[in-house]
């Protein structure tokens, strides 16, 4: 055999399709960007538009907090895959329980913070646009969070029974997708609710 002749089988494939797993969690996330896009877009609109009060300014409070809490769990997210690639199970099975409590504080946070905004502020979904807005989009994403939770909560039952293994790191990191592009669509939010809407 001449050392021109390579075989077929030797040569690796220069691109190797993505899992169906990959190309799933990248089409439902791309649609819930557009959904996300549209509640952005109608907050943005409505901004200064409310005949009556109360405004954006005299009643929102930046979740300083909170938004630290949820962006780090993208870390921590990130930390449980990667120990998991390398068959640490008992360290993901810790990065992913803080994981989930990160997001717990979160939604704790979000719900503390509307209790605030309905009791002490009388800001409810039909008081004006901004109310209605407000918690449309806000509620959107509080939203995606706790389906987020959920998930997160049956990976951590799964690794309490001892059924995680190395093999199912590609799952859990095409999960993780979904919780990244959470914390990625709140900082969307946070900007625009927060900062821009103020």
């Amino acid at each position: 055999m001449s050392s021109t002749a390579i075989s077929e089988s030797s040569i690796e494939p220069w691109w190797v399709l993505p899992s169906r797993g990959r190309v799933g969690m990248s089409s439902l996330i791309a649609a819930e960007s557009a959904i996300f896009t549209i509640f952005v877009v109608a907050y943005t609109f409505y901004i200064g538009k409310s005949l009556a009060g109360p405004m954006p300014k005299d009643v929102l409070r930046i979740p300083i907090f909170n938004t630290a809490c949820l962006l780090s769990s993208s870390l921590t997210i990130h930390l449980a895959v990667k120990a998991l690639r390398e068959a640490k199970v008992g360290i993901f099975g810790l990065w992913w329980l803080v994981t989930m409590t990160l997001g717990a504080v979160f939604l704790v946070g979000t719900g503390r913070e509307w209790h605030r905004l309905i009791f002490d502020e009388g800001l409810t979904i039909s008081t004006n646009l901004f109310g209605t807005t407000y918690y449309s989009l806000v509620g959107l994403h509080a939203f995606h969070v706790t389906v987020g939770l959920l998930g997160l909560a049956i990976g951590m039952i799964f690794t309490l029974a001892g059924k995680v293994k190395m093999e199912d790191s590609e799952r859990f990191d095409v999960f993780s997708m979904y919780w990244h592009f959470v914390d990625v669509v709140w900082v969307v939010v946070f900007t625009v609710v927060y900062i821009l809407g103020r």
